[in-house]
């Protein structure tokens, strides 16, 4: 815990710029759980939200995941004037920016808070927020092309 860079916590607090949402190319990666609360949220079947929103993104060891889709600009699919799911968004995009490798170091935490003007300003989380935020990042598996396809395609090939 001595090299721990949230051990005296960390300041973080959303400027609303959407930096994070878009601009540049990335992956939102759902978790089984994520995409139950936006098909919840958006009143839609897994298989119909897919095949709108999302995307295979490929992932660790040649496994392809379940992804939100970007638009031409890199911003999320549901970015507008805001995010269209914010009540159901993804754990990837709630847990932000305390996302296990950011933490990993004063070096990437301060790297990624060029980038973002929120980190490094306005309230302190305390170490115990963190590392809750941290552990629900850490646990948010994304759902694998396989096992969606088993769920909610009775094991038949799902393209996009």
């Amino acid at each position: 815990m001595s090299d721990c860079i949230y051990k005296n916590g960390l300041n973080f607090e959303c400027q609303r710029c959407s930096f994070c949402c878009g601009h540049s190319p990335g992956f939102v990666y759902l978790s089984h759980r994520d995409l139950t609360a936006l098909c919840t949220h958006f009143d839609m079947s897994e298989v119909d939200f897919a095949r709108k929103y999302c995307r295979w993104a490929d992932y660790y060891y040649g496994t392809q995941v379940l992804a939100l889709l970007e638009k031409d600009n890199y911003d999320c699919i549901l970015w507008g004037a805001g995010c269209t799911a914010y009540e159901a968004r993804p754990v990837q995009c709630s847990t932000y920016p305390f996302w296990s490798w950011m933490l990993a170091d004063n070096k990437t935490w301060n790297e990624c808070a060029a980038d973002c003007p929120g980190m490094n300003k306005g309230r302190k989380w305390s170490f115990e927020e963190i590392d809750a935020q941290k552990r629900r990042y850490d646990a948010n598996i994304p759902l694998d092309r396989r096992d969606f396809e088993k769920m909610f395609c009775e094991g038949k090939e799902f393209r996009l």
